[in-house]
């Protein structure tokens, strides 16, 4: 089974040995990741005009970021004008008890859930489980990796590292009365079959939330096979789960995320469902539900969003495109990260989640090629941001990362530091490299033999003035052997 851990850091180096030894996995992340970046280069064929929307998505997210207080209050406002009660949740822990202590209120205890990143980071399912409810994932990637007892390994597809083969066997031994196909069509009608019974028992559903509109106090849910629209108005009570920058500022922000998203996850021109939520049930109509809650998380959020460079991570409308466009991703799948957000996203959010003390090892499953950046539709620079994330797990600087300085190795600071110095006095520099060759005899077989056939280099003049005389005792020389 895979898990999420509260120390991804431990046996990192054992789960990525892992999954580079699983060829069946590393074809299908492969055929997965190449499949989708396909896609989503159809989308865009004009890269002017997808440079021109990555700008003005940048923008909305940094404005919206910049005024986060303000408008997180002006949706509070509104959600509550409109009938929806709004809860904070300083921490995950806070998150659960409000969910639960919600369902708890309804008498119900049947849940069905939606696709929900926010969900994931609190644990609600087990919150739910040790609360006596059973819940339900609707979302048909997160209903397979939940009967199999695994965790998603992506944000947008969580059963992408799985096989027709593998989900037809989960089927035929876990769904009763159901017979052994490896036809795809087939598979999802057996799944929603299921699904579909759970909605009409279900008592409460609970969803995550794309983007909250402060103006009007909408919640945005982007979705394409309907679990989530069926989550939200079947059941009595809709308890929706956002971290808290979700929040945009007018509903005239969303078409331009809106297109980011949906073109950038799945390669999509626009999903199936776009969800517009802005209360429960009025009383002339027919169908929705009676109660509508939301839970603003902050867990973390607000020390990311102190740092000035740090609280560029919070423009992320979890596309997962980054992911699809990493090298390193493709090779390891999700699960070796061994964190709810894997990937490049993953490595810059998990470590100031967690800590650097934690999930500082991950900044380094990155070749800093530069593809997440250029992926990202809203222009996060996640090549600086794990840069510096990297940085402050070595440094002793002050930083507002839990967990800053604990990746410091003695031997490899101490290493460092001999080659600055070297490097920053001539002297020392042509000490050592002299050292370096009157003691090449002592050196390994293979490096004495890289460095029989090169000369140290002349470090460089300290000054423009020295510089000036050098070439001008080279110009005396070369007169005088004229004459």
């Amino acid at each position: 089974m895979s898990g999420f851990s509260p120390n991804p850091d431990q046996n990192f180096g054992v789960r990525i040995q892992e999954a580079l030894g699983n060829k069946e996995l590393r074809e299908s992340f492969h055929g997965a990741m190449t499949f989708l970046r396909e896609k989503r280069r159809q989308q865009f064929p004009d890269p002017d005009a997808l440079d021109a929307l990555r700008t003005r998505g940048a923008a909305i997210r940094e404005r919206a970021l910049a005024q986060l207080p303000d408008l997180l209050e002006q949706l509070e406002g509104q959600c509550q004008h409109n009938g929806i009660r709004v809860h904070w949740a300083e921490d995950a822990a806070e998150a659960n008890e409000i969910i639960t202590g919600v369902a708890r209120k309804t008498g119900g205890k049947r849940v069905v859930k939606g696709k929900s990143m926010a969900t994931e980071e609190i644990g609600l399912n087990t919150a739910f489980e040790n609360a006596g409810f059973s819940c339900l994932e609707s979302d048909m990637g997160e209903y397979i990796v939940q009967q199999a007892q695994e965790t998603p390994s992506h944000i947008i597809m969580p059963a992408i590292h799985r096989n027709k083969a593998s989900i037809a066997r989960q089927f035929a031994e876990q769904i009763p009365d159901t017979p052994y196909t490896e036809d795809v069509d087939e598979l999802i009608g057996i799944g929603r079959r299921v699904l579909r019974r759970a909605f009409a028992d279900a008592d409460i559903g609970i969803s995550g939330v794309n983007f909250a509109i402060a103006e009007t106090g909408t919640l945005c849910l982007v979705e394409n096979e309907g679990n989530g629209r069926m989550s939200t108005t079947v059941p009595d009570t809709h308890v929706a789960v956002m971290g808290i920058e979700k929040v945009i500022e007018k509903l005239t922000d969303l078409p331009d995320l809106y297109r980011l998203l949906t073109r950038s996850a799945t390669g999509q021109p626009i999903t199936t469902y776009l969800n517009l939520i802005s209360g429960p049930r009025k009383p002339d109509e027919i169908d929705g539900p009676r109660q509508v809650h939301l839970v603003l998380l902050d867990n973390g959020r607000s020390r990311i969003y102190a740092d000035r460079q740090l609280r560029e991570t919070l423009r992320c409308i979890r596309c997962g495109a980054c992911m699809n466009h990493c090298p390193v991703y493709e090779r390891l799948g999700g699960h070796a990260y061994g964190t709810v957000y894997p990937g490049p996203i993953g490595q810059v959010v998990m470590p100031q989640l967690l800590g650097l003390d934690k999930a500082g090892k991950l900044t380094q499953a990155c070749s800093l090629n530069g593809a997440c950046g250029e992926a990202c539709p809203v222009k996060i620079p996640l090549p600086d941001l794990i840069r510096r994330l990297r940085h402050d797990g070595v440094s002793r600087t002050a930083s507002p990362v839990r967990g800053q300085g604990k990746q410091r190795k003695w031997i490899e600071a101490t290493i460092w530091a001999t080659w600055l110095s070297i490097h920053t006095h001539p002297r020392l520099y042509r000490l050592s490299t002299l050292m370096a060759t009157r003691l090449r005899r002592l050196m390994p077989p293979l490096p004495r033999a890289w460095t029989r056939h090169r000369s140290p280099l002349r470090p460089a003049a300290r000054t423009l003035h020295e510089t000036l005389q050098q070439r001008e005792r080279a110009r005396q020389k070369g007169s005088a052997r004229e004459q």
